[in-house]
């Protein structure tokens, strides 16, 4: 029985879409297939994003002694 997104994990939500990505760049997929796998790949891509950017969230928050308290993390260009 295959996973729903609630139950997979970051790695392996990245795992299936690598899978995803390989067989849409060789190039042999029928079309309809290539659809299907698109949409799938587009929603595992924004889970993975959404997990990403909660754990930054998350990331960025430090406790301190008194309370929480927020901080940036400066991004490379």
């Amino acid at each position: 029985m295959a996973k729903t997104k609630e139950d997979l994990s970051f790695e392996e939500a990245m795992e299936q879409l690598e899978g995803i990505v390989e067989q849409l760049e060789e190039g042999e997929v029928p079309l309809e297939k290539a659809l299907q796998f698109y949409q799938k790949g587009m929603a595992l891509s924004k889970y993975c994003h959404d997990t990403l950017n909660s754990a930054e969230k998350q990331l960025t928050k430090m406790i301190t002694d008194e309370g929480e308290k927020s901080f940036d993390i400066k991004e490379e260009d």
